[in-house]
């Protein structure tokens, strides 16, 4: 260990996060998470037995940052979404797919249940995840339990002990139906997958609304849910993410500097087209919050003015985008496109105040694919843009490829999508 990291882990703090250890270079070559980052880190640096690839690991570091974050399960959705983005060789090296998990649930049965797998399939079941190791998941799942009660496996009809002890929904008593169980599933996906605070707000209109209705079983259970939320808070608090330490991440200190905002882009935009020879246009929206995708914001349009124009449907797709005031405006938006989709977006969103980027693939979309991105050089409509070539390793180019590949992946699926539903007709 040399000096300058010595010291630095002297002042590794005493909380939550997820860490970065960096070869020589500066590249990220590892990203774990910690309950307690100054215990965990240090460990890396003991002389306690370790098997050859971690010696081989801890050989290797030259530097060490770190992110502090509320809770460690905030740290476990932070790791994921790092690994996605850096895809450092030594989680490869040192994980085996075992470790990555998904939270299923088999929404496409009349009864649902809830279970962990490693490899996600096109079964109408809705997946969270991945998770890099899934106990600090199950632990949360095993708290959510008692505030959506759920099965954990294919329902028999028969009564067992979670009936009694209140962890399933009833339906095998007659407590609850298949519809009303369906609809508790879905606060339990979107609790999961981030939209805590807008899950609870909407709890909270629910139980007054209903109240005032005189439906007063559904105000008690939105009343029940609520209270457990806030309850489970004090257990494994969920923070909303919009208090991550963001001061931390390179990437977004970065952008900011590049195209000199005046603070980093706490929300950004990515958006993608797809259609097959103009059959089934559409684009999707997705959005990264701090630096970490927050899939309950994605948003998917259905192309209406054109088939075969990717121009004219970025141009659309903005367009309605821009009029829902509802959905936060972003701070930074990233097109797949080049100099001419950043030219025509660019008066869109001029009135708003939006910065917009191009990432410039010139029909290159493999994962290989060089990082060009298209910028403008003054805040005015009359401007010239300028591309530039990032190093891949850089962390724009990180963060930008991730955002461009996940736009991509979610307009594909939904694509694909409308294609099976055609070829079905």
């Amino acid at each position: 260990m040399n000096e300058a990291l010595k010291q630095k882990l002297s002042k590794l703090p005493v909380a939550p996060g997820v860490y970065f250890h960096k070869n020589a270079a500066g590249e990220i070559i590892y990203v774990g998470k910690a309950a307690v980052l100054k215990n965990r880190v240090r460990q890396y640096f003991q002389n306690s037995r370790k098997d050859a690839k971690t010696e081989a690991l801890v050989a290797e570091i030259d530097d060490t940052d770190w992110i502090t974050v509320d809770t460690e399960m905030d740290a476990l959705f932070l790791e994921s979404e790092m690994i996605k983005r850096y895809m450092p060789k030594w989680n490869i090296l040192l994980r085996d797919d075992k470790t990555v998990s998904y939270v299923r649930v088999s929404m496409g049965d009349e009864v649902p249940y809830v279970s962990f797998t490693r490899t996600p399939m096109d079964d109408k079941a809705v997946y969270v995840g991945p998770f890099y190791g899934k106990t600090a998941v199950e632990k949360a799942l095993r708290i959510l339990r008692r505030v959506f009660p759920y099965y954990t496996k294919p329902y028999s009809g028969h009564k067992t002990l979670d009936t009694d002890l209140g962890l399933t929904p009833g339906i095998e008593i007659g407590k609850c139906t298949p519809r009303d169980y369906k609809r508790n599933l879905r606060k339990l996906i979107r609790y999961l997958e981030g939209d805590r605070e807008k899950l609870i707000r909407d709890l909270e209109k629910t139980m007054q609304d209903e109240a005032k209705k005189g439906n007063y079983e559904l105000a008690a259970e939105a009343r029940d849910q609520l209270f457990g939320l806030k309850e489970l808070k004090k257990k494994i608090v969920f923070s909303d993410k919009e208090f991550l330490d963001i001061s931390s991440d390179q990437a977004l200190k970065q952008l900011q500097d590049l195209l000199g905002l005046a603070e980093p882009p706490r929300r950004i935009e990515g958006y993608d087209i797809s259609h097959q020879s103009g059959e089934n246009t559409v684009g999707s929206m997705v959005v990264f919050i701090n630096g970490t995708a927050a899939r309950d914001e994605y948003r998917k349009f259905k192309i209406r003015t054109s088939r075969n124009d990717d121009l004219k449907s970025m141009k659309e797709m903005i367009s309605r985008r821009l009029k829902h005031k509802e959905w936060n405006f972003p701070d930074l938006i990233i097109l797949d496109g080049g100099m001419t989709q950043v030219n025509a977006i660019l008066p869109l969103v001029e009135p708003h105040n939006i910065p917009v980027i191009g990432r410039d693939k010139s029909g290159d979309h493999t994962r290989n694919a060089k990082i060009k991105l298209v910028i403008p050089k003054t805040p005015n409509l009359d401007q010239h843009l300028e591309c530039l070539e990032l190093q891949k390793s850089s962390h724009i180019a990180r963060l930008v490829a991730r955002i461009d590949e996940e736009a991509h992946r979610f307009a594909i699926t939904y694509h694909s999508l409308l294609k099976r539903k055609s070829m079905l007709k």
